[in-house]
């Protein structure tokens, strides 16, 4: 080939390969022009001995490139918050009134049984007064009498239990008077003996009427109590569930109202024992008066049959 021949087929092939280059670069720079279009992203080939990723998977996100979030609406409904009537009186009259019917009855038996133990205190008070006062006076008199009819006049027809040892005594010595002059006076003593003891337990047992009902309310006050409490938190609990809260405030008034069940059974119970105890101290020494008088009878007993032993011993010696 000629030197001129050789020159333009370069020349030709420089042409070509310029216009090529022209037409890939007008493709990229359409791409670029164009605003928020995302430079497209090759795959890349499969490594051997990876598995393959998983088509579903969303796209890495490319620095610069905001990525758009999607908002799922919320859906508004009825609220489902069980709305609770807390009670705005906190003081032991108003949570009696808010309480369950159960604790209201446990309550008022409660303040029952206390209104009875208050009432026998008063009631057993006085009468235990009243009757170591005329135990005394029976009990000075027959120990400044001399002879068994010399007491029965002291005392007269009081209607106490030291006239009626008295009395009792009498009647027994005038039953047996026909037998004191064949037989020693041994069989006297053990009847007067009979009687007065029997008198002494009557008035011993009259006297301790209505203490059996002090020790009831002592014993079983606190348990009643603690039923009206067990009661009151298992309805509390209950109203806890359904209420699905354990707030303070939901939870306290019902906790509250079942514990002033057992405060009204200690406030019943605790007095029921002190004024029982107290009641059984006086009637013992009630009894020990009474047990003083019924030896004082015996001694005037005894002395009034030396007395009708030693008679027909003194006539026989003046004759």
């Amino acid at each position: 080939m000629s030197r001129h021949g050789l020159f333009a087929a370069l020349l030709a092939s420089a042409i070509l390969s310029a216009g090529g280059a022209a037409a890939q670069e007008q493709p990229e720079a359409a791409a670029q022009e164009q605003p928020g279009a995302a430079p497209a992203i090759e795959a890349p080939a499969p490594v051997p001995g990876q598995a393959a990723p998983d088509a579903a998977a969303p796209p890495a996100t490319q620095p610069g490139v905001t990525t758009p979030i999607e908002t799922t609406p919320t859906e508004t409904g009825p609220s489902t918050a069980t709305s609770l009537t807390l009670p705005r009186d906190l003081s032991p009259w108003g949570m009696f009134m808010a309480a369950d019917i159960v604790v209201k009855a446990v309550m008022i038996g409660l303040a029952f049984a206390s209104f009875v133990t208050w009432t026998i205190w008063l009631a057993k008070s006085l009468e235990i007064l009243g009757g170591k006062l005329r135990a005394r006076r029976a009990a000075q008199a027959i120990g400044n009498a001399a002879t068994l009819n010399q007491a029965g006049r002291a005392l007269g027809h009081n209607n106490g239990p030291g006239a009626l040892l008295v009395r009792a005594a009498e009647e027994e010595t005038a039953l047996s008077a026909g037998s004191l002059d064949h037989v020693s006076g041994d069989g006297l003593k053990e009847r007067v003996t009979s009687r007065l003891s029997r008198i002494e337990a009557a008035a011993a047992r009259r006297m301790s009427r209505g203490t059996g009902v002090l020790a009831t309310i002592g014993s079983t006050a606190p348990f009643v109590g603690l039923f009206g409490t067990v009661w009151g938190i298992m309805n509390a609990f209950i109203g806890i569930s359904q209420a699905q809260t354990t707030n303070l405030a939901v939870v306290a008034p019902g906790i509250a109202e079942a514990l002033l069940a057992t405060a009204m059974g200690l406030v019943a119970a605790i007095p029921a024992v002190v004024i029982y105890n107290v009641f059984a101290r006086s009637i013992a020494g009630y009894r020990q008066i009474l047990a003083d008088a019924s030896a004082g009878v015996e001694r005037l007993v005894s002395r009034d049959l030396d007395f009708r032993t030693a008679a027909p011993a003194t006539q026989l010696a003046a004759e």
